[in-house]
């Protein structure tokens, strides 16, 4: 873990750097302030913040030069003692120009506006779409211009906007501050326009300068676009503080908290107990003392399902029902007094009947859900499936499908299959999901699917095959976290001991959006 722990620190620091050291330096020299020097200007000095998406991009668009933390910093933070997302382009990436993954992870931090209720800041320096990979920012449904949707969906909400633009903002991407609830501008570094010089004089023949044509003061004083302006970035920053600290509050969906409390287990003991081999068996219970307030967890259904860990606990205060693969291998109590070996980390009908009545238990209660994933798949073989397997995984699927209590999703170990989805993968709308380091996420591990692939290649007679080691390295490389966090598949690698800030963020952030919505399961496998 040791290892894993200085790898993680090494690709942070490395991030930090944007598009390196020469262009931060020729970015800081035209007066501006980088873009996480932006964010930690608003952010409120000594409160936790958590980075959404920072692997986003890593080891993609090599042939482009990179695109580091995808080119935007994401954070979720507070600003005058107000919980919000910030945005921040990153001017030293590709002149802050978006990438496919800038887009997506644009999309994330509006979804997660839109989905909490929290005012969201765009700092805006950015050159618009990368042109050589514009068929694949440009038009579909979750590409670049879906931004702008969001902003007009966000306003329609009552969720505030504000953005400032401190550098370029180009072409379609100036809708996105114009179309926020505050636009505000800097002089000498800031222009809007839809067209810059040389497109206008290409199409028009009008020769103007990037100043007449969008600046500060045109765009302040002449067009009114945008709202005011300021000499710096600093003073910039400063009043966006100022909007935010007068802002009302709204109604809360009102999820318990009490009093917090650190673990009396040490949390640095998950280092340990964890093992680098993930086939290897561990408790999860242990695991579980060590994240949860006072390390008081009461378990539900203790003796009955036992691959799955269902139970109560609080996190930072804040009450939440908690759903782990455990990853020991347990005996189930079958009828007249039989037992049963179960492989942990396996889903079985038992356990998979267990976590459904949980989940609807705590939506029934109004208690968020936390998923620690470490599960190779359902149990597969004759017997399970005349058992009824896929129906019972069917029901499991359904009652988390439908939770409207929100939902937090953290891959300790293996996240294979079908497993990944019944234990709220991403595509089953956690708030926020995190992997620790050295966890996995594929269809299936690295040894199954290197001997699967291996035969499939074997047997095509029409088609050069790879060697088993090529095979396998292709195939291991893709099961990293690191590969996950770089698509936006999860939003980030964390050191584990993070997990409980990250959670008590998340249910701040959500308590800003009362629940609307009826528990609902529709057809539900009995």
């Amino acid at each position: 873990m040791k290892a894993l722990l200085d790898e993680l620190k090494e690709k942070h620091e490395g991030i930090r750097l944007g598009g390196g050291l020469e262009k931060i330096a020729k970015h800081k020299a035209k007066g501006k302030l980088t873009a996480l020097e932006r964010i930690q200007h608003l952010l409120d000095e000594g409160k936790e913040f958590i980075e959404i998406g920072l692997f986003a991009g890593d080891g993609m668009y090599e042939e482009e030069g990179g695109c580091p933390n995808g080119g935007v910093v994401c954070v979720k933070g507070y600003v005058s003692n107000r919980l919000c997302i910030i945005l921040s382009n990153d001017a030293t990436v590709k002149a802050g120009a978006w990438f496919p993954i800038t887009g997506k992870k644009c999309l994330r931090a509006q979804e997660i506006a839109m989905e909490n209720r929290l005012p969201i800041i765009y700092l805006v320096d950015s050159a618009g779409i990368y042109l050589p990979l514009q068929s694949d920012i440009f038009a579909d449904k979750e590409h670049f211009g879906r931004v702008f949707r969001n902003n007009a969906k966000l306003s329609a909400m009552g969720v505030p906007q504000i953005s400032a633009i401190m550098g370029s903002c180009v072409a379609g991407g100036a809708y996105l501050p114009i179309m926020s609830d505050y636009a505000m501008i800097v002089e000498g570094t800031g222009s809007v326009f839809l067209a810059g010089p040389y497109l206008v004089k290409s199409s028009i023949g009008e020769d103007v300068d990037a100043e007449t044509l969008g600046g500060a003061f045109s765009q302040s004083a002449i067009s009114g676009v945008t709202d005011n302006m300021y000499p710096d970035d600093e003073s910039c920053l400063n009043a966006i503080k100022g909007i935010m600290d007068k802002m009302g509050h709204y109604e809360k969906a009102g999820f318990n908290r009490k009093e917090a409390a650190k673990p009396q287990k040490d949390e640095k003991e998950i280092y340990s107990i964890l093992p680098s081999d993930k086939s290897r068996p561990y408790d999860m219970v242990e695991i579980i003392e060590r994240l949860v307030d006072n390390s008081d967890f009461e378990q539900y259904k203790e003796e009955y399902g036992k691959t799955i860990i269902c139970g109560w606990g609080r996190i930072d205060g804040w009450s939440v029902g908690i759903v782990a693969n455990q990853r020991m291998i347990v005996k189930a109590n079958k009828p007249g007094n039989a037992k049963e070996m179960q492989v942990g980390g396996v889903i079985y009908s038992d356990s998979a009947d267990k976590a459904a009545r949980f989940i609807m238990n705590c939506n029934q209660q109004r208690i968020p859900l936390v998923f620690l994933q470490d599960v190779t798949g359902f149990m597969v073989g004759s017997r399970s499936e005349q058992g009824g397997i896929i129906k019972d995984g069917a029901k499991l699927v359904t009652a988390m499908s439908n939770s409207v209590v929100p939902k937090f999703t953290f891959i300790v170990g293996n996240s294979y299959g079908a497993g990944n989805y019944a234990m709220c993968g991403k595509a089953y709308d956690p708030r926020l999901i995190y992997a620790w380091p050295g966890s996995q996420m594929a269809v299936m591990s690295g040894s199954a699917a290197t001997q699967t692939l291996f035969q499939i290649e074997q047997a095509n007679k029409n088609k050069k095959g790879r060697d088993l080691e090529s095979i396998k390295k292709n195939y291991e490389d893709q099961l990293s976290p690191y590969y996950a966090a770089a698509r936006l598949w999860t939003d980030g690698v964390i050191d584990p001991l993070e997990t409980r800030k990250i959670i008590s963020i998340g249910i701040e952030a959500a308590n800003h959006a009362p629940i609307r919505e009826d528990y609902k399961l529709g057809v539900i496998q009995t």
